[in-house]
C-alpha cells in the first residue's frame, strides 16, 4: 500500500502512445485501485495519420484501440469500480470517437456518461492562419501551402470542466499530454488558474505518467535491474495530494521498478529548459524538484514551482513534403562495413543515373547507415572491423517516380555487387509520403474551447489571460568546484544515467549524476561544447546546456539534430532515442583514488587503449 498521506487522488496511466499494450489499462483497472485511468495516444505523426483516416472516412480519425481494446473489454469493471477515464483518443475526430464508445457501452450494457473537449482542431481555419503570416517558431519558415492537420495544444481546465458535468469518460483531441492528469487534479482539489505551484506539480505528475512504462523502469539506463520483468512491465500510478506533492508507484504484481533514478529519467524526457517549461496552464520550473524513496517502488516527488502562462497556444501543423523510401539488407564477411558503404554509394549512383535519363532531378536527401558498425557513434566507432552488418538506405524526393526507380534498382545489387549481400527486408521498398511538422503560436483569444456534455449540450470554457510578466524563480545553487588531481578515466555511465528524446528537429538529452560527489565533475567536464563535438555527425545547430540542480544533472538541447524532425527524418533513429546511450561511453576524468579498491568507482577505470583524449 502507498505510505499514509492526507487525502490523495490515485491516477494510473495505461497508454503512452497509440499502439501501446492493452495490458496496461487492464493492470490498472483490475489491481491498481485507481480513481482515474488516463490514456495518452497522440504524437505529431499520429495526428497526420488520423487526418488521412478522416479524409478517407468521415467516421474515422480517432485512436480506435481506445474503444476496441480498452473500453469495450473493461467497461463493466470500470463502471463497477467507479473509475473515471480521461483520454486524448479523440485525435482529429473526437465526436466520432464518442459515438463509437457509446455504441460499445450500449453493447456491453454499461451506461457510461461521456463528455468531449472540442476546439483544438484548426484544420478548417488553415487559410486565415496562412494569411496571418504565422512563422515556424524554431526556424522562421513560412506557413506551408498544403496542410494535413492543424491542432492547438489545449490545457487541463477544459478537462476539469468536462469532469464537472458528471462525465465518467472525457475524450479530448489534441492537448498537452500532462493535461490528462492535471485536469482531474484541478477538478478534485479545486485548484484555481492562479495556483501556479500546484498546477506545475500536477503537470509534473502528468509528465511522469504520460509515457506509460517508461516511468516504471522501461528504457532505463540500468536495464539489468529490470530486464527480468520486461515481459510483464507494470504501468505507473501517482497518488496526488492537494498541495501538489505526489508519490509515484506502479501496478502491483507486475515487472519493472520505481526508484528516484527511473522517475528522474522520465522527468528529463522531452523537456527543454527545466526552469521554463511552457504549458498552456502554467510555466513550470522543475529545477528544484526533489525525489525521495518512500519505500520499495514508491518515490515521493515535491518541489515543483510555477508562474503564469503565456497568452498563446502552441499549434502543431503537419504538411506533406514529397516522398521517401527505406530499405535494408545484410552483408557478411571481412570488411563488411566498407563493402556495405560502397554498395550504398553504388545503388544511389545507379539510381540517379537512371533518374537523369528519365529527366528527373537528383534526390533531395540520401541516407546511408551501416548498422552494426556503430554508425551512431560517428568517428568514435569501435566496430569498423565487424564481420556482419545491416545496410540501411533511405532517400527523399519530390517525385514518387524517382523513388520507384530507386526501389527497382535495389534488388539487382544482390547479383551485381558485394558477395554475401542478402536478407532484403520486406520485399521491394514502397515510397511513402513525407510528413513534416510546422510549429507556431496563436493567441488564446483566437480559439473557442467548448465541451459537448453527456446530455449533448455545448458549454464554452473561458480562457484566462495574465498580462503581467511572470516572476522568475531563483535558480538552485550550482555545485562547488570539481576535485583536483583528475588522472583516471571512467565511462560516463559509471557516473550518471540518462534519457533522450525529441521535439520536432530538436533532441534533448538529460544526464543525472548517480551520486552528489559526481555532479561537480560532470559540471566541469560535460560541457555543451563537448556534447556537440561528440555528436557532430548528427547535430547541425547549437547545443544548449541547462542545469538541473534538484536532479544533480543537466538537460542538453540539441538543435537541428534529427535530420529534419522525427516525422520526416530518414534516420534509423529519427527521434534521438539512442543519443543518451551514445554519450554513456564518453570518457570522463576523475580522481585516481576513486578507481582504487574500495573507492567510489572501484574497477570502473577505462583501459588506456580504449581511452580518448579529453579536450582541454
Amino acid at each position: 500500500m502507498v505510505p499514509a498521506e492526507a487525502r490523495t487522488i490515485r491516477i494510473g496511466c495505461g497508454a503512452g502512445f497509440w499502439g501501446d499494450s492493452p495490458d496496461g489499462p487492464r493492470q490498472l483497472v483490475e489491481g491498481g485501485e485507481i480513481d482515474y485511468l488516463v490514456l495518452d495516444y497522440l504524437a505529431e505523426i499520429t495526428m497526420s495519420i488520423l487526418a488521412r483516416m478522416r479524409a478517407r472516412a468521415p467516421d474515422q480519425g480517432y485512436a480506435t484501440d481506445f474503444v476496441t481494446h480498452v473500453m469495450a473489454p473493461l467497461a463493466r469493471r470500470i463502471a463497477g469500480k467507479g473509475i473515471r477515464v480521461v483520454a486524448n483518443a479523440g485525435g482529429v475526430n473526437p465526436l466520432a470517437c464518442r459515438d463509437a464508445l457509446a455504441r460499445a457501452c450500449e453493447a456491453a450494457g454499461v451506461p457510461l456518461k461521456i463528455a468531449v473537449v472540442l476546439g483544438d482542431d484548426l484544420t478548417d481555419r488553415v487559410t486565415p492562419l496562412a494569411g496571418a503570416g504565422l512563422r515556424e517558431m524554431f526556424t522562421g519558415a513560412s506557413f506551408p501551402a498544403r496542410v494535413s492537420s492543424a491542432n492547438a495544444y489545449l490545457g487541463a481546465f477544459p478537462i476539469a470542466a468536462a469532469l464537472a458535468t458528471g462525465a465518467d469518460v472525457v475524450i479530448t483531441g489534441r492537448c498537452v499530454d500532462s493535461a490528462l492528469v492535471l485536469g482531474p487534479l484541478i477538478h478534485e482539489f479545486g485548484w484555481s488558474e492562479t495556483d501556479f505551484d500546484q498546477l506545475s506539480a500536477g503537470s509534473l505528475a502528468g509528465h511522469i505518467l504520460e509515457c506509460g512504462a517508461q516511468a516504471t523502469g522501461g528504457i532505463t539506463t540500468d536495464w539489468r535491474a529490470v530486464e527480468a520483468g520486461w515481459d510483464d512491465m507494470a504501468f505507473p500510478i501517482a497518488d496526488c495530494a492537494s498541495d501538489g506533492s505526489f508519490i509515484v508507484s506502479r501496478a502491483p504484481g507486475h515487472g519493472g521498478r520505481v526508484t528516484p533514478e527511473t522517475v528522474a529519467e522520465q522527468i528529463v524526457y522531452e523537456v527543454g529548459d527545466p526552469g521554463a517549461y511552457l504549458l498552456p496552464d502554467v510555466i513550470c520550473d522543475w529545477r528544484a524538484v526533489r525525489l525521495e524513496a518512500a519505500g520499495p517502488d514508491f518515490v515521493r516527488v515535491s518541489g515543483a514551482r510555477g508562474t503564469a502562462p503565456t497568452d498563446q497556444y502552441k499549434v502543431s501543423v503537419t504538411y506533406p513534403d514529397g516522398w521517401r523510401v527505406f530499405t535494408t539488407m545484410m552483408i557478411v564477411g571481412p570488411e563488411a562495413a566498407l563493402r556495405a558503404e560502397r554498395v550504398g554509394e553504388a545503388i544511389f549512383a545507379r539510381a540517379e543515373r537512371l533518374m537523369t535519363a528519365a529527366g528527373l532531378p537528383p534526390f533531395a536527401e540520401k541516407s546511408v547507415e551501416v548498422l552494426g558498425a556503430e554508425t551512431s557513434y560517428g568517428a568514435r566507432s569501435r566496430a569498423r572491423d565487424t564481420r556482419e552488418v545491416v545496410l540501411k538506405l533511405a532517400a527523399r524526393h519530390a517525385n514518387r517516380e524517382a523513388l520507384e526507380i530507386f526501389a527497382r534498382e535495389v534488388f539487382p545489387a544482390a547479383s551485381a555487387m558485394a558477395q554475401s549481400l542478402t536478407g532484403f527486408a520486406g520485399g521491394r521498398p514502397t515510397p511513402q509520403p513525407v510528413i513534416r511538422l510546422f510549429s507556431c503560436l496563436i493567441d488564446k483569444d483566437e480559439l473557442t474551447i467548448h465541451i459537448r456534455t453527456p446530455d449533448g449540450s455545448d458549454q464554452v470554457v473561458p480562457v484566462s489571460r495574465f498580462g503581467a510578466a511572470p516572476p522568475v524563480h531563483a535558480a538552485p545553487p550550482a555545485p562547488k568546484g570539481a576535485p583536483s588531481g583528475v588522472n583516471a578515466m571512467v565511462p560516463l555511465v559509471a557516473l550518471a544515467h540518462g534519457r533522450s528524446g525529441d521535439k520536432g528537429d530538436i533532441a534533448n538529452i538529460g544526464i543525472m549524476a548517480r551520486k552528489p560527489e559526481f555532479w561537480p565533475i560532470l559540471h566541469a567536464e560535460l560541457t555543451a561544447e563537448r556534447v556537440r563535438e561528440t555528436l557532430a555527425h548528427y547535430v547541425r545547430g547549437a547545443v544548449e546546456r541547462f542545469e538541473w540542480p534538484g536532479l544533480l544533472g543537466f538537460n542538453f538541447v540539441l538543435h537541428e539534430a534529427l535530420g529534419g524532425g522525427g516525422i520526416a527524418s530518414l534516420r534509423h533513429d529519427p527521434q534521438g532515442k539512442a543519443l543518451a546511450q551514445v554519450l554513456m561511453d564518453l570518457p570522463i576524468a576523475v580522481p585516481e583514488g576513486w578507481c582504487a579498491p574500495g573507492g567510489l568507482l572501484a574497477g570502473r577505470a577505462i583501459p588506456a587503449e580504449k581511452g580518448e583524449t579529453i579536450p582541454s
